[in-house]
């Protein structure tokens, strides 16, 4: 997340019927849509609050002082140790149902709101972000420089300057203990090392997906769910490791967004290796459109050759007649056999000259205007 100035841009006025108080622009990742905003008295029914870090990191916060906050506000939050500094994005009853979410029992992981940011916190903020980097680029030469097999993926500060949360990637334990001394050495402040996983990184650090849109990880998405090629192979997606990975080179999530409706409708579908039996030949399945319930079958178990499209219906009463000892004439049905349609002609009918004859006429128009006006008039 992108905190130039900490001002949390959000959409004046109601456009379709949302209050601007509850729906900001998509300029935060993992925006929550607040539809309580505009019932009265929401805010009373709890003095919890949400607030948003840098990227994917939320907290929750009570807000002790009965500071009138809504959201987009940027405050100063109690930490361990100092404060940190962070935006509002939720406020009101939806607190308590995000606290189901993320798992929150104990209260000790409750803290406190202290005030709204002021000019002083706002400039040591700036002051800390503006190291990140620099300390994103010297951490890694350092745990390189002893020999650890992890990555570091991204640095926060706390809002004050006094701790820094690396975020690193490892595939196996990691002894860390000397690289917090150097790093605490390095840059004077405490350490903290958080493991996050391939995706968790990719939503920490944003883009854009070969779909066009922003990360799914990155906008809207809080929980990770496995993905497995199986997700694929019940959409009859080819398995190909390019097309099938993101931008995390883990397979893609929305993988699993469709695949429930995929294994509902192939259930419809006749089993692949069913061999349908006409008096001209045999037909081998070969290929079948899910979702729309149609089936093509080959004459040739291997290639394309002679491929006919049927319903997943007709492809069943086909089946049925085989095990009867019967075989229909062809796979179509004859009773419902559609016209073939032949490539349409767009000039079919049409006169190619009707645009010189309106030239034409417009050419006889134009002089007898002009004989006209060589008229002497009189």
């Amino acid at each position: 997340m992108d905190y130039k100035d900490m001002t949390f841009q959000i959409s004046h006025g109601c456009d379709r019927g949302l209050c601007h108080q509850a729906c900001g622009r998509q300029d935060r990742q993992l925006n929550t849509y607040d539809w309580l905003a505009d019932v009265p008295g929401n805010t009373d029914e709890t003095d919890l609050v949400e607030v948003q870090f840098k990227n994917t990191r939320k907290g929750y916060y009570h807000n002790v002082n009965n500071l009138p906050l809504k959201k987009g506000d940027v405050v100063a939050v109690e930490a361990n140790p100092g404060h940190d500094i962070g935006v509002v994005t939720l406020t009101g009853r939806l607190v308590k149902l995000q606290l189901k979410k993320v798992n929150i029992k104990s209260p000790d992981d409750i803290r406190r709101i202290y005030r709204l940011a002021r000019p002083v916190d706002m400039e040591k903020y700036r002051e800390a972000k503006a190291r990140e980097h620099a300390t994103m680029i010297e951490s890694r030469q350092i745990a390189k420089g002893l020999g650890l097999d992890m990555k570091i993926g991204d640095v926060e500060y706390q809002g004050d300057g006094n701790k820094a949360i690396f975020y690193y990637i490892a595939d196996e334990r990691v002894d860390f203990r000397q690289l917090i001394k150097d790093l605490a050495a390095a840059f004077h402040v405490r350490i903290e090392m958080k493991q996050i996983g391939a995706r968790q990184e990719a939503g920490r650090i944003g883009g854009t997906g070969p779909c066009g849109r922003e990360l799914c990880c990155a906008t809207w998405m809080k929980n990770f769910v496995s993905v497995s090629t199986n997700a694929a192979r019940h959409q009859d997606i080819s398995l190909n490791p390019q097309k099938l990975a993101g931008m995390c080179a883990k397979l893609k999530c929305c993988l699993n967004y469709e695949v429930d409706d995929y294994m509902e409708a192939s259930r419809h579908l006749p089993a692949k290796d069913i061999v349908l039996q006409t008096q001209d030949a045999d037909y081998y399945y070969f290929k079948a459109d899910i979702l729309a319930g149609l089936v093509s079958y080959s004459t040739d178990k291997n290639i394309a050759a002679n491929l006919e499209t049927i319903t997943a219906e007709r492809a069943r009463e086909i089946i049925n007649m085989n095990r009867n000892g019967e075989k229909p004439l062809s796979l179509s049905d004859n009773s419902q056999q559609q016209a073939q349609r032949g490539p349409i002609d767009l000039l079919e009918g049409a006169d190619l000259s009707r645009f010189d004859k309106t030239k034409r006429r417009k050419n006889r128009n134009n002089k007898q205007n002009k004989q006209r006006n060589k008229q002497p008039k009189g």
